[in-house]
């Protein structure tokens, strides 16, 4: 993975021109059900945030671009929550994780509009919250704003860490291999530990819930 960031990164610097596309497909995969428990989002982004820390590249066409990726990934996964209803809770790859859609059935019950808004942050239930809603029908203006909102929320906080680094070390060029390695750790550490803590601290409210029973019965 560091080698085909790193790849990526000596590209971009060379064709900037495409960050911008290449981040909208990111954040599109990221948003989908389950797809985005696979995509390396966090550190793509970070690097793409360290380019445009260093000024390699544009950072309005990639906000724009990383915007509108993630609300049609959001969008998307509402409309096959919609279109099939619960019985997608069964299907592969949904059916190996029930545990997770119970969290999230739980936590889309109890926070509504927030969950959708928020939702985007907590890496546990990030890709299944839309695909939620949509099976719950929750009413569609609502949920794109809460899907707009959040995405545009999400990208820039996703791309500030690597740009402040990029900004205090002096641009990506003047990182040593080494500073390179621990700056990427210790930003995506920031990024992972933040949502993962605010993650628990929600679902463990959600199990001393007296409902919580709900969550472990899909219907």
């Amino acid at each position: 993975m560091d080698q085909f960031v790193a790849q990526l990164a000596l590209f971009l610097e060379q064709h900037g021109i495409w960050a911008g596309p290449l981040l909208g497909l990111i954040a599109f995969g990221e948003s989908l059900a389950i797809v985005g428990l696979f995509v390396p989002a966090t550190a793509l982004m970070l690097m793409i945030g360290g380019l445009i820390g260093s000024g390699v590249i544009d950072p309005l066409p990639v906000f724009l671009w990383s915007v509108a990726g993630s609300v049609l990934g959001d969008a998307l996964s509402y409309a096959i929550g919609r279109k099939l209803g619960s019985r997608i809770y069964y299907r592969a790859p949904l059916n190996r994780h029930l545990p997770l859609v119970a969290r999230t059935r739980l936590f889309f019950r109890r926070y509504g509009f927030w969950s959708v808004l928020i939702g985007r942050f907590l890496g546990p239930i990030r890709s299944t919250i839309p695909l939620v809603a949509g099976v719950m029908r929750m009413p569609q203006r609502p949920f794109q704003i809460a899907n707009l909102l959040s995405a545009i929320l999400w990208v820039p906080a996703m791309l500030a860490p690597g740009f402040l680094a990029a900004r205090s070390m002096g641009g990506i060029d003047g990182l040593s291999g080494t500073q390179w390695t621990f700056a990427t750790l210790g930003i995506a550490l920031i990024c992972i530990i933040g949502p993962l803590a605010g993650a628990r601290i929600l679902t463990g409210r959600l199990e001393r819930d007296p409902r919580r029973t709900m969550g472990r019965s899909i219907k």
